[in-house]
């Protein structure tokens, strides 16, 4: 098994950071490519940001209320 380390997407070109609401899932648990995996606020602006691949959260690195930078790791996901 490999590990992917998703990081935060930039939403618009004055992005710079957001900040990180709710994870929708929970370490341990299967996700899809495509499927929604944490919301995010910038601009003040929620958004929910997908999962990039498929596989097992393995790891969150932003927890709820950390306001992490454009491009910054957020999770790993075992695929």
């Amino acid at each position: 098994m490999a590990e992917f380390t998703m990081v935060l997407p930039q939403y618009g070109m004055g992005m710079q950071d957001g900040e990180i609401v709710r994870w929708l899932k929970e370490v341990g648990e299967r996700v899809e490519e495509g499927e929604n995996l944490v919301e995010v606020e910038a601009a003040k602006t929620t958004v929910e940001v997908p999962a990039p691949v498929s596989g097992t959260l393995l790891r969150i690195l932003a927890d709820s209320g950390d306001t992490v930078d454009v491009r910054a790791a957020i999770a790993v996901i075992e695929t």
